[in-house]
């Protein structure tokens, strides 16, 4: 196809599509002139790539680095993914630094490995301060619930990746970790609110402005 039929199906502005072809982040099409160029279907996912990361926040030079991974794997494919997770956001400085306390005695709980240079754990430590910079804590009941599910849910992600390319993995893992987190974000809430209905309210739906539409309020209008 050519590039005004790429951005036509992508959804992508053709402007905006050139500049990803200037900036690297799209690979150049095959060229059948000086001039002109033709794209297909590897075109339109690293499309759909990139504006799933660019919609989720991901600055360019973040997008950048999980593009080069993709596209110019130099490690093993743990290492690589590692790298891809670590250009996500939330941000906190060098996973290379000091030592995290506070990460390494929950995973030894968990029984998990323990690695200061995985992004993840950076932000685990920063997550839990913060948990203690607002009088909370993670308790071992919640630590050992937390964690079997998530394992649960980790292995499942896992056992879904593509392997047919290390491409395929690292797209798939970099695309799924930033678009699934979100989801499982909002799933939580909803089970919280599931919850509460039948724990504080009368186990109704909530009417519009929120609060549970009881029928002796209905009564007393």
């Amino acid at each position: 196809m050519r590039i005004s039929e790429l951005a036509e199906r992508s959804g992508v502005p053709l402007p905006t599509v050139k500049y990803y072809l200037r900036e690297g982040l799209l690979m150049p099409g095959v060229a059948t002139s000086a001039t002109s160029a033709t794209y297909d279907d590897t075109h339109l996912r690293r499309l759909a790539l990139v504006r799933a990361l660019a919609a989720q926040g991901l600055p360019l030079e973040k997008i950048k680095t999980v593009v080069d991974l993709v596209d110019h794997p130099r490690d093993d494919l743990f290492t690589e993914l590692g790298r891809a997770i670590a250009a996500l956001p939330p941000y906190v400085g060098d996973p290379a630094g000091p030592d995290f306390p506070r990460a390494r005695r929950l995973l030894e709980r968990l029984g998990q490995m323990y690695d200061p240079r995985f992004a993840a754990v950076a932000q685990l430590e920063h997550a839990l301060a913060a948990l203690e910079a607002g009088g909370l804590r993670m308790g071992d009941r919640r630590t050992d619930t937390y964690g079997r599910h998530v394992l649960a849910i980790a292995e499942v992600d896992l056992e879904l990746l593509p392997t047919h390319s290390r491409e395929a993995t690292v797209e798939a893992a970099v695309l799924g970790t930033a678009l699934y987190e979100p989801v499982l974000t909002a799933m939580r809430r909803l089970a919280h609110q599931h919850l509460a209905a039948r724990m504080f309210g009368n186990g109704e739906p909530a009417a519009p402005g929120g609060e549970p539409d009881r029928p002796d309020q209905q009564e007393q209008q």
